[in-house]
């Protein structure tokens, strides 16, 4: 069975194993209290320059929304997301069960828009009854987002300048930040979101490591008592030197300049448009836009039963009684091989749907 269903199916990169295993035995203090931890925050703290930004280790990324959000939010406040935002959709209301609710806007192909945040915040506060409704203080937005778009920066810029207008914090998923930033259309770098938003994170479980997030905090906001909170919902690891191994390895930067981080992703994303351009050439019919390792196609329920003999997708929703949009996602440790036998299949497939005229 060959599986396209998401970025997190296989285990670890080898250089993220052979580190693991080469430190081993080493004795280290626990909870990122430790060297490798101090030194995986150094190289993140150098991409984004800025030698006072506030780096964390967390487990995973559901830990660290949920964490963060509780963290910036106070009991009477929520948080705006897209309508597809992971944190309303995929979380099992881990936002909600802190106390805060996730407030939701229709977004356009997975993104916020800055003039709908504005429109609604705006009718908030013109309300004369606010104190008895929840208060928006946080926009979420996820790069890449849940469709697999990205934003750009100028959409990024003026998000942030709704919420400078209006004393809200921007906070940035990066659960697939890497495969987001090597896009082929990103205009976006690491250093721009950092500046950009009040917090966001590097995401490890997608993108190579075994398991982990790393939180960053602008330095102009407050993170005192931070751990506290990451120790009080869940994220907080004891052998928190596993994450900060992990994140030396995927970051430690090359004679280029490179780093594994980037590179794992660059892959992905090359693999999964040649995925996209092939299935569009031979007919198949896309379903939104993604220029990033996620791509979404509206196929015939049979074809679907005959792949999945071979194959495995994340099927979305039926778009009629005939056919289903599904996900064909690409991960850092998908193979040439593998893309090479599905698209043959799909040649197959496509000569006898569309009488060989693909």
């Amino acid at each position: 069975m060959m599986m396209f269903n998401c970025d997190y199916l296989e285990g670890a990169h080898e250089k993220i194993l052979k580190k693991l295993l080469d430190t081993n035995l080493e004795q280290t203090p626990g909870y990122g209290e430790d060297p490798h931890c101090e030194a995986a925050a150094r190289m993140i703290r150098d991409m984004v320059g800025d030698e006072a930004a506030y780096v964390q280790f967390l487990v995973g990324g559901t830990q660290a929304n949920m964490t963060i959000l509780s963290y910036l939010l106070r009991p009477h406040e929520g948080v705006i997301s897209a309508d597809t935002g992971h944190i309303a959709v995929h979380e099992s209301g881990a936002i909600e069960a802190q106390g805060h609710k996730v407030i939701t806007l229709s977004g356009k192909n997975g993104k916020l828009c800055a003039d709908d945040i504005k429109a609604f915040v705006k009718a908030y506060w013109a309300d004369d009854t606010t104190e008895h409704m929840v208060k928006p203080r946080a926009v979420y937005v996820s790069y890449s987002t849940e469709t697999g778009s990205i934003y750009s920066k100028e959409e990024l810029k003026a998000i942030r300048k709704v919420c400078d207008k209006y004393d809200m914090y921007l906070f940035l998923d990066g659960a697939r930040l890497g495969y987001g930033l090597m896009s082929p259309e990103a205009d976006l770098t690491i250093k721009d979101i950092y500046e950009l938003t009040d917090v966001f994170y590097i995401g490890g479980t997608k993108q190579g490591a075994l398991f982990g997030e790393a939180v960053v905090f602008n330095s102009s906001i407050s993170h005192k008592d931070f751990r506290y909170y990451i120790k009080q919902k869940g994220g907080m690891l004891a052998k928190g030197r596993l994450l900060g191994i992990q994140f030396e390895a995927l970051l430690e930067p090359d004679e280029d300049g490179s780093c594994l981080y980037f590179e794992l992703a660059k892959r992905a994303d090359m693999l999964a448009l040649r995925i996209k351009d092939r299935l569009c050439e031979l007919g198949f019919q896309p379903c939104g836009d993604s220029p990033t390792n996620q791509q979404f196609f509206i196929l015939p329920n049979k074809l679907i039963k005959k792949l999945s003999k071979k194959y495995s997708f994340s099927i979305n929703a039926p778009v009629d009684k005939d056919r289903t949009s599904v996900r064909i996602c690409t991960s850092w440790a998908t193979t040439d091989e593998a893309v090479d036998t599905l698209l043959k299949d799909m040649e197959k497939a496509a000569k006898k749907l569309f009488n060989g005229k693909a």
